[in-house]
């Protein structure tokens, strides 16, 4: 890993992380305090009708439990949009935009080996993913403490969860690192795994609420989170397995592609 890369990758994207990480910590807030305020009564009423209980599991989580809030909030699309800018877009850019605007080349005729610019990008992506899905998770368990409701959650698997989340994006970020080496451009390189992702998600989330096409939420890579799950009993170890091996393969995939690029800036 070359220190100085990471460094400057850091510091380039820290407003951009500062304005997610806004957005991340709203969304902390506000899926306890929803429950606190409307879950139970919301919940009573939906029981109290079929035609609406199908829909109390969108997503992985509900708004009828505090653990189902939580969940909800780590599943919901607007969560997926912030920490997927860095799942997808940061990787698409270090590689692929760079080779786009010409200036790849420029970085690696310094003393770095592409190897070592995949590597500090890689670990640059780790820690962004991880902090940002940790200060969501805090944020989610400082607010359920400040609402009197801290007894419900059990912080080992609020931890679990943080755990799965990141292997989660991870793999993504993984699939986006793999695509990026062997892009020209860098719209190719957002798209192909932002299209991956949102048809995952379309299958996990409808999945969720139409019993007859339930099973296409088991094929989904966000099946393998299973927030609320989690949060009630821990993360499976056999899902969190899966969703290391995902990303190996994609890692294993781009460090073979990428030292075995022509690398000039496409015309």
């Amino acid at each position: 890993m070359n220190v100085p890369l990471f460094r400057y990758t850091v510091t380039s994207n820290a407003t951009k992380l500062v304005v997610i990480s806004g957005g991340l910590i709203l969304m902390g807030v506000i899926m306890p305090v929803m429950f606190a305020t409307f879950g139970k009564e919301v919940g009573a009423f939906v029981e109290s009708v079929p035609l609406l209980d199908q829909f109390a599991d969108f997503g992985g989580g509900d708004l009828f439990t505090l653990t189902g809030s939580v969940a909800m909030g780590f599943t919901h699309p607007f969560t997926l949009l912030l920490v997927g800018i860095m799942a997808v877009a940061f990787p698409a850019l270090a590689i692929a935009g760079e080779r786009d605007k010409g200036t790849l080349e420029v970085t690696l005729s310094r003393p770095i080996s592409r190897t070592g610019l995949f590597a500090t990008l890689y670990v640059a992506g780790l820690v962004f993913i991880g902090l940002l899905l940790a200060i969501l998770v805090g944020t989610a368990v400082i607010t359920t403490y400040a609402v009197g409701l801290g007894h419900e959650l059990k912080l080992a698997n609020a931890v679990q969860l943080w755990l799965g989340g990141t292997l989660l994006f991870v793999a993504f970020m993984s699939l986006a690192f793999a695509v990026s080496v062997n892009s020209d451009r860098a719209a190719p390189a957002v798209g192909v795994p932002a299209i991956f992702i949102l048809l995952n998600y379309l299958a996990f989330a409808i999945g969720s609420i139409w019993p007859d096409v339930k099973w296409l939420g088991d094929y989904s890579v966000f099946h393998l989170l299973k927030a609320q799950d989690t949060l009630n009993s821990g993360l499976a170890p056999g899902d969190a397995l899966i969703l290391v091996a995902f990303s190996g393969v994609f890692v294993a995939l781009a460090l073979y592609l990428f030292p075995r690029r022509d690398l000039p800036a496409p015309s």
